[in-house]
């Protein structure tokens, strides 16, 4: 399913997804708990800065880009909880 297209919403011609995989909030929160700038976001998870952008400005972006940012912020210790909160690494 990397090919699909998903927004901050998480729907995709009236299919909704199971769980919203980040927020744009949640990656805003989560690069300045980090301390990091687009550009580090960008090289923790292989993506594009333009790709970080989109995701944070809730523009439609590959499903596998959004798992992918994710992921990159959990490895650095950053934590989501399920009502769009975010904590930062301990």
């Amino acid at each position: 399913m990397d090919s699909l297209l998903v927004t901050a919403r998480g729907a995709v011609k009236g299919v909704v997804i199971a769980a919203d995989l980040l927020r744009p909030e949640q990656s805003r929160m989560a690069r300045a708990a980090l301390a990091w700038s687009l550009d580090d976001a960008a090289a923790a998870s292989g993506l594009s800065r333009r790709t970080i952008l989109r995701v944070e400005q809730a523009k439609p972006v590959l499903l596998g880009s959004m798992s992918s940012l994710r992921r990159a912020y959990e490895a650095a210790g950053v934590r989501f909880a399920g009502d769009g909160g975010v904590f930062p690494p301990a």
